[in-house]
């Protein structure tokens, strides 16, 4: 089946607007144009559009799932199973989220009450998750996921006390780098070293 630019915004749930800019873009372009200057889409526009329409979902910019979609190697089966993983772990990490403040709820009505660590199990799975996501790939095959998985265990076996630690560690870090730059501080002196023992001891825990 084939659509104009009307049409397939239509049924995309995109404006017209968006189909010609990604045109313009190198992004989409039409299987063909009128005579009268119209764009026609046909099933190869429309499963990429689709392609395009999931990584804005994944919040990708534009011009890189240009670059993905433009290489020679690029796996229409393999993007969709990447999709499908990521979209799995958001919803896992979404229900493990809401689980969390039902259960919190539930306590705060006076009800069952939560042991600390599962007051804050979600928020460090969470945070697992999104190293995974952002870095699983490149660290599993730095380190092994042997390795991965242990760090892993011990961020989820950590104490109320050792998370509240971890928390207070990064945002000493993040100060103090923050003023060190401001500052042009040398990363050789006695500031760069303290910085270097803060990041030691937040690595520690992982």
């Amino acid at each position: 089946m084939e659509y104009t630019v009307k049409t397939l915004a239509q049924l995309a749930g995109v404006t017209p607007r968006a189909l010609r800019w990604y045109d313009k873009e190198g992004l989409l372009k039409p299987l063909r144009t009128t005579d009268a200057g119209y764009r026609i889409y046909g099933p190869e526009q429309v499963d990429r559009l689709q392609m395009i329409l999931f990584y804005r979902e994944l919040g990708m910019e534009l011009s890189a799932i240009r670059s993905i979609l433009n290489d020679p190697s690029f796996d229409r089966i393999s993007a969709l199973q990447n999709h499908l993983t990521e979209l799995e772990t958001r919803r896992d990490r979404l229900d493990t989220l809401i689980l969390t403040v039902q259960s919190a709820i539930t306590e705060a009505k006076g009800g069952t009450q939560m042991s600390d660590s599962k007051k804050f199990e979600a928020f460090k799975r969470s945070m697992i998750q999104n190293n995974e996501t952002q870095y699983g790939r490149e660290i599993r095959e730095k380190y092994g996921d042997e390795a991965i998985d242990r760090s892993n265990e011990k961020v989820l076996s950590m104490t109320q006390e050792d998370y509240s630690d971890v928390q207070s560690l990064e945002h000493a870090i993040y100060s103090a780098l923050t003023e060190a730059v401001r500052s042009g501080i040398s990363p050789t002196g006695k500031v760069g070293l303290s910085i270097a023992e803060l990041h030691r001891k937040w690595l520690s825990y992982y």
